[in-house]
């Protein structure tokens, strides 16, 4: 029997946490584990817009990120440099948009030009919407609202600076999942988490599969969103 409509996340947020984790443990370089979870967002994506999900926010690069080493960082640019330039092509045969929220600040334009590509190509499918949280904080996408409501004159209040986050049309999170055990929402998506239900798993995210997620779902789907009252 199908699930209602209230049983099942609009909007569902990743922590992809554990990629090196995961690695260590396998005898494997943290670059293989990066891989394997690379692939693990292309799965677990699908398998969200497959069960009714409309828009999935993946935590891929936190602007704190680039304090890892040189060779991991370069690493993870070309992951996503290849994913919006060749793989976001098979999400647009599927119908879904493809949107990037973040800041340019230390990419390359070659990066910035393939992520804005990705966008335009996938900007009218509307079988769901893939977020790709890249390069990006919490607090510096609050801090960027501000910032612009002020240079605009306008001013800030809870609905303004609703409507100036980054990809301002994209619904609160209803729901965030993170892997590896840890409890903390490391600066993700931070306005839209504020009545979001939290779940945490000790499967580490290259591990998490289609399964792990109905195992979460099922658990929100028992939840009872209060929203304050």
């Amino acid at each position: 029997m199908p699930k209602s409509d209230l049983t099942i996340p609009q909007h569902i947020g990743f922590i992809l946490d554990g990629n090196r984790r995961w690695a260590k443990a396998k005898n494997l370089t943290s670059l293989e584990g990066h891989r394997k979870g690379y692939e693990t967002i292309k799965t677990i994506a699908e398998a969200a817009f497959e069960r009714g999900i409309k828009y999935v926010s993946a935590y891929t690069f936190s602007t704190e990120n680039w304090n890892r080493s040189k060779p991991e960082v370069r690493y993870l640019m070309s992951l996503i440099l290849k994913y919006a330039s060749s793989d976001v092509k098979q999400l647009h045969k599927k119908g879904i948009r493809f949107r990037w929220l973040g800041i340019e600040t230390n990419l390359s334009s070659k990066l910035i030009k393939a992520l804005r590509a990705a966008e335009e190509l996938t900007k009218n499918n509307t079988r769901g919407t893939l977020n790709f949280c890249f390069n990006y904080g919490g607090q510096q996408e609050i801090a960027d609202a501000c910032n612009n409501l002020i240079a605009n004159g306008s001013k800030i209040t809870p609905e303004s600076i609703n409507k100036a986050l980054y990809a301002a049309d994209v619904p609160p999170l209803d729901f965030i999942v993170r892997t590896s055990g840890e409890h903390r929402l490391s600066n993700f998506m931070l306005w839209r988490a504020a009545y979001s239900e939290l779940y945490f798993t000790k499967i580490m995210w290259p591990d998490f599969n289609a399964k792990a997620l109905d195992v979460a779902l099922a658990d929100y789907a028992l939840r009872q969103r209060r929203f304050g009252v």
